[in-house]
C-alpha cells in the first residue's frame, strides 16, 4: 500500500463537491420551509373562507332563534311551529360539523372578555366576580378561533 497524497486538482474537486453538497443542501432546506409556509397559507385561506361564510350564516341563525322565542302560545304545538324550530337544530349540527361552536354565555357562567362581548352592565349589583346575567346574542368559536363574540349583560355577584 501506498500512502499517496492528493493532488492539488483533486483538492479542489473535493471542496467543490463539498461546496456543492453544502448548496443541495442548503436548498432542499429552502424548499421544505417553503413547502411549509405555502402549507400554512393554504390552510390559513380554507378557514377564512370557512369562517366567513360562517359569519354570514349567522344572522339567519339568530332570526330563526328570536322568532322560535317569540311563538305564541297557541303555536307552539303546531306542526310547523316546531319544523320551523327543527330547522335550527338541523343548521346548528350542519355547523358542528365544520367545527363550529356556540360560545357558552348562560346566566351564570363568569364573564371572560377574550370569548364574551359584556353590552350591558348592571350597576347596582354588588359582589366580586363578573358573571353573566343574559345572553343577548350568541357567539361563535370556528375551532379555537372567536369568530363572534356572546355579546351579554353582566353582573357581579
Amino acid at each position: 500500500m501506498t500512502d499517496k497524497k492528493p493532488t492539488k486538482k483533486e483538492l479542489e474537486m473535493q471542496q467543490q463537491l463539498n461546496e456543492l453538497t453544502a448548496d443541495l443542501q442548503r436548498t432542499r432546506a429552502d424548499f421544505e420551509n417553503y413547502r411549509k409556509r405555502v402549507d400554512g397559507e393554504k390552510q390559513f385561506a380554507r378557514e377564512s373562507g370557512q369562517a366567513s361564510a360562517i359569519l354570514r350564516l349567522l344572522p339567519v341563525i339568530d332570526n330563526i332563534e328570536r322568532a322560535i322565542a317569540y311563538t305564541p302560545a297557541e303555536l307552539k304545538d303546531n306542526k310547523w311551529a316546531q319544523s320551523v324550530a327543527g330547522l335550527v337544530k338541523n343548521l346548528e349540527k350542519s355547523l358542528e360539523s365544520l367545527n363550529l361552536k356556540r360560545i357558552d354565555a348562560a346566566p351564570g357562567t363568569v364573564f371572560d372578555p377574550e370569548v364574551h362581548e359584556a353590552i350591558q352592565f348592571d350597576e347596582d349589583a354588588t359582589g366580586d366576580q363578573e358573571v353573566i346575567a343574559e345572553e343577548l346574542q350568541a357567539g361563535y368559536k370556528l375551532g379555537d378561533m372567536v369568530i363572534r363574540h356572546a355579546m351579554v349583560k353582566v353582573t357581579k355577584r
